[in-house]
């Protein structure tokens, strides 16, 4: 099954969010970068994702959470009171995507962004290379065995 990693800011949703909606999912949504949401097009039901902590004072990965809903049409994209609307998306034809998740795990501790740039075998995740800033990204299942080793 493929894995991902999706990055987001703590103060807007983090893995206590999901922790303490156990048993209930919540809603990716507001992604507005075209690779980002191509990825979200390509997750499945079933898969996993860790959540990676950003902007914030403990940059790094909190936890995992499961895709519990496909890509859909996302409806901040048709609200004009929303920050993330898009004029030029209509229903028949949405630019826009979300995906719904649920908690999974929390990790014991936080994995540093530090120390996931040491690990040997990471060289090829997006989340380490040089200007990448995307949101939404793969990880390998080799990639996921080195994060998660030791944690």
């Amino acid at each position: 099954m493929p894995k991902w990693l999706v990055k987001t800011e703590p103060s807007e949703c983090s893995i206590d969010d999901f922790a303490d909606a156990t048993g209930q999912t919540i809603p990716w949504d507001g992604v507005r970068n075209y690779q980002a949401r191509n990825f979200l097009r390509q997750m499945r039901v079933g898969d996993q994702v860790l959540i990676y902590h950003s902007s914030c004072k403990h940059i790094g990965i909190a936890g995992i959470v499961k895709v519990v809903e496909s890509a859909y049409a996302d409806p901040k994209q048709f609200d004009p009171e929303s920050p993330y609307y898009d004029p030029k998306s209509t229903p028949d034809q949405p630019r826009w995507q979300a995906v719904d998740m649920a908690f999974v795990s929390k990790l014991p501790r936080l994995l540093a962004l530090d120390t996931i740039k040491s690990r040997p075998g990471l060289d090829g995740l997006p989340l380490v290379k040089k200007g990448n800033r995307l949101s939404v990204m793969p990880v390998t299942e080799d990639q996921w065995a080195i994060l998660l080793a030791d944690n």
